[in-house]
Protein backbone atom coordinates (compact mmCIF):
# COMPACT_ATOMS: atom_id res chain seq x y z
CA UNK A 1 0.00 0.00 0.00
CA UNK A 2 1.47 3.32 -0.98
CA UNK A 3 1.54 6.44 1.11
CA UNK A 4 -1.22 8.92 0.39
CA UNK A 5 -0.24 11.61 -2.00
CA UNK A 6 -0.05 15.07 -0.60
CA UNK A 7 -1.50 17.86 -2.57
CA UNK A 8 0.76 20.77 -3.51
CA UNK A 9 -1.32 22.97 -1.20
CA UNK A 10 -1.19 20.63 1.84
CA UNK A 11 1.57 22.65 3.48
CA UNK A 12 -0.26 25.88 2.80
CA UNK A 13 -3.36 24.54 4.57
CA UNK A 14 -1.29 23.94 7.74
CA UNK A 15 0.38 27.35 7.82
CA UNK A 16 -0.74 29.57 10.68
CA UNK A 17 -0.48 33.28 10.83
CA UNK A 18 1.22 34.64 13.96
CA UNK A 19 -2.19 35.72 15.27
CA UNK A 20 -3.69 32.27 14.66
CA UNK A 21 -0.72 30.62 16.39
CA UNK A 22 -1.05 32.96 19.37
CA UNK A 23 -4.79 32.21 19.58
CA UNK A 24 -4.15 28.45 19.45
CA UNK A 25 -1.34 28.65 22.02
CA UNK A 26 -3.49 30.71 24.38
CA UNK A 27 -6.40 28.26 24.08
CA UNK A 28 -4.05 25.34 24.77
CA UNK A 29 -2.64 27.12 27.83
CA UNK A 30 -6.12 27.82 29.20
CA UNK A 31 -7.14 24.18 28.66
CA UNK A 32 -4.15 23.06 30.71
CA UNK A 33 -4.92 25.58 33.42
CA UNK A 34 -8.51 24.32 33.66
CA UNK A 35 -7.16 20.94 34.75
CA UNK A 36 -4.99 22.46 37.46
CA UNK A 37 -7.29 25.21 38.70
CA UNK A 38 -10.05 22.82 39.75
CA UNK A 39 -7.67 20.91 42.00
CA UNK A 40 -6.15 24.10 43.34
CA UNK A 41 -9.54 25.53 44.20
CA UNK A 42 -10.64 22.33 45.98
CA UNK A 43 -7.40 22.33 47.99
CA UNK A 44 -7.77 26.05 48.74
CA UNK A 45 -11.37 25.58 49.92
CA UNK A 46 -10.36 22.68 52.14
CA UNK A 47 -7.52 24.69 53.67
CA UNK A 48 -9.83 27.65 54.32
CA UNK A 49 -12.12 25.57 56.52
CA UNK A 50 -9.47 23.59 58.43
CA UNK A 51 -8.98 26.21 61.19
CA UNK A 52 -12.71 26.13 61.93
CA UNK A 53 -12.83 22.40 62.60
CA UNK A 54 -13.17 21.25 66.20
CA UNK A 55 -9.89 19.30 66.09
CA UNK A 56 -7.79 22.24 64.93
CA UNK A 57 -7.04 23.21 68.53
CA UNK A 58 -4.87 20.09 68.77
CA UNK A 59 -2.61 21.24 65.92
CA UNK A 60 0.84 22.36 67.10
CA UNK A 61 2.79 25.41 65.91
CA UNK A 62 4.53 23.38 63.20
CA UNK A 63 1.14 22.27 61.84
CA UNK A 64 -0.18 25.81 61.96
CA UNK A 65 2.88 27.02 60.05
CA UNK A 66 2.36 24.32 57.44
CA UNK A 67 -1.29 25.31 57.11
CA UNK A 68 -0.26 28.91 56.56
CA UNK A 69 2.26 27.93 53.86
CA UNK A 70 -0.25 25.62 52.16
CA UNK A 71 -3.05 28.19 52.31
CA UNK A 72 -0.97 31.07 50.93
CA UNK A 73 0.63 28.85 48.28
CA UNK A 74 -2.74 27.58 47.08
CA UNK A 75 -4.01 31.17 46.92
CA UNK A 76 -0.97 32.15 44.85
CA UNK A 77 -1.51 29.14 42.55
CA UNK A 78 -5.16 30.14 42.09
CA UNK A 79 -4.18 33.71 41.27
CA UNK A 80 -1.54 32.56 38.75
CA UNK A 81 -3.92 30.15 36.99
CA UNK A 82 -6.81 32.63 36.86
CA UNK A 83 -4.72 35.68 35.84
CA UNK A 84 -4.46 34.83 32.10
CA UNK A 85 -8.24 34.78 31.68
CA UNK A 86 -8.60 38.05 33.59
CA UNK A 87 -5.80 39.66 31.59
CA UNK A 88 -7.33 38.45 28.36
CA UNK A 89 -10.53 40.32 29.25
CA UNK A 90 -8.58 43.53 29.93
CA UNK A 91 -6.48 43.19 26.76
CA UNK A 92 -9.29 41.96 24.49
CA UNK A 93 -8.83 43.15 20.90
CA UNK A 94 -5.72 45.14 21.70
CA UNK A 95 -3.44 43.06 19.44
CA UNK A 96 -1.38 41.87 22.41
CA UNK A 97 -2.07 38.13 22.28
CA UNK A 98 1.56 37.04 21.78
CA UNK A 99 2.86 38.85 24.92
CA UNK A 100 -0.18 37.50 26.78
CA UNK A 101 0.71 33.94 25.74
CA UNK A 102 4.30 34.35 26.97
CA UNK A 103 3.20 35.95 30.24
CA UNK A 104 0.54 33.27 30.73
CA UNK A 105 3.13 30.55 30.26
CA UNK A 106 5.29 32.12 33.01
CA UNK A 107 2.22 32.43 35.24
CA UNK A 108 1.46 28.75 34.65
CA UNK A 109 4.97 27.79 35.71
CA UNK A 110 4.70 29.99 38.81
CA UNK A 111 1.29 28.47 39.54
CA UNK A 112 2.82 25.00 39.26
CA UNK A 113 5.54 25.86 41.76
CA UNK A 114 2.98 27.35 44.16
CA UNK A 115 0.75 24.30 43.74
CA UNK A 116 3.68 21.98 44.44
CA UNK A 117 4.43 23.89 47.65
CA UNK A 118 0.76 23.87 48.69
CA UNK A 119 0.31 20.15 48.06
CA UNK A 120 3.52 19.16 49.81
CA UNK A 121 2.95 21.38 52.84
CA UNK A 122 -0.71 20.29 53.20
CA UNK A 123 0.29 16.64 52.94
CA UNK A 124 3.12 17.17 55.41
CA UNK A 125 0.70 18.79 57.85
CA UNK A 126 -1.77 15.90 57.67
CA UNK A 127 0.80 13.09 57.71
CA UNK A 128 2.66 14.74 60.61
CA UNK A 129 -0.61 14.90 62.54
CA UNK A 130 -1.35 11.23 61.78
CA UNK A 131 2.05 9.64 62.29
CA UNK A 132 4.79 12.00 63.41
CA UNK A 133 8.41 10.89 63.28
CA UNK A 134 10.20 10.37 59.97
CA UNK A 135 7.17 9.31 57.89
CA UNK A 136 5.90 12.86 57.22
CA UNK A 137 9.29 14.12 55.99
CA UNK A 138 9.83 11.05 53.78
CA UNK A 139 6.34 11.40 52.34
CA UNK A 140 6.69 15.15 51.69
CA UNK A 141 10.17 14.73 50.23
CA UNK A 142 8.99 11.96 47.90
CA UNK A 143 5.99 14.01 46.73
CA UNK A 144 8.13 17.10 46.20
CA UNK A 145 10.69 15.12 44.20
CA UNK A 146 8.03 13.37 42.10
CA UNK A 147 6.16 16.57 41.25
CA UNK A 148 9.40 18.45 40.55
CA UNK A 149 10.57 15.67 38.22
CA UNK A 150 7.28 15.20 36.35
CA UNK A 151 6.21 18.84 36.15
CA UNK A 152 9.50 20.63 35.57
CA UNK A 153 12.69 18.57 35.21
CA UNK A 154 11.59 15.87 32.76
CA UNK A 155 9.89 18.29 30.34
CA UNK A 156 12.87 20.65 30.59
CA UNK A 157 15.25 17.83 29.66
CA UNK A 158 13.09 16.99 26.64
CA UNK A 159 12.79 20.65 25.71
CA UNK A 160 16.53 21.27 25.70
CA UNK A 161 17.57 17.90 24.27
CA UNK A 162 14.80 17.77 21.69
CA UNK A 163 13.89 14.21 22.70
Amino acid sequence: MSAPESSPNADEANVETPDERADRNFIELLQGFRVAVTGVQVLFAFLLVVPFSTEFGKVDDFGRSLLYVALVSSAIASICYIAPAAQHRVLFRQGLKEPLVHRSNRLGLAGGVALLIAMVSATLMVVDHLFGGLVPMLTAGTLAALATWLWFVQPSIHRFNGT
